[in-house]
């Protein structure tokens, strides 16, 4: 479930605020993941400021899981199932471009959420 808090989206894996009309920073929460979901038409990177994000792309029956550390970046290309998990919080900026703009440009197959498993209660009741 997504509302809105200020100029920060929140998200159920953690928070994203728009920078500019195609970059985002994202706070991903431990233990928070996207949606796997593809875009059409869209370009998508990340590019991690700290902690450790892991990005799995599926090509055809075929699963690509990159670890992405501080400073690194990742592009998806259009048209790829994509998901993001964190073991860990993370920040990182996420670019899009796009050839031509879909506004309705992303097919889901999966729900995003958190495993509460991977926090610990503190974390979960904000202490």
């Amino acid at each position: 479930m997504e509302n809105t808090c200020g100029a920060t989206q929140c998200k159920v894996w953690g928070k994203t605020q728009q920078l500019s009309p195609s970059t985002f920073f994202l706070r991903i929460e431990k233990g928070g993941y996207c949606s796997k979901h593809k875009h059409e038409a869209r370009w998508n990177r990340f590019f991690v400021v700290s902690g450790e994000l892991v990005v799995i792309i599926w090509e055809k029956d075929e699963e690509h899981t990159y670890k992405l550390k501080e400073g690194d970046f990742l592009d998806v290309p259009p048209g790829k199932f994509h998901q993001f998990k964190a073991k860990e919080s993370v920040s990182c900026i996420e670019i899009y471009w796009v050839e031509e703009m879909d506004p309705n440009d992303i097919q889901r197959e999966s729900i995003g959420g958190k495993d509460l498993k991977e926090t610990t209660f503190k974390e979960y009741v904000g202490g």
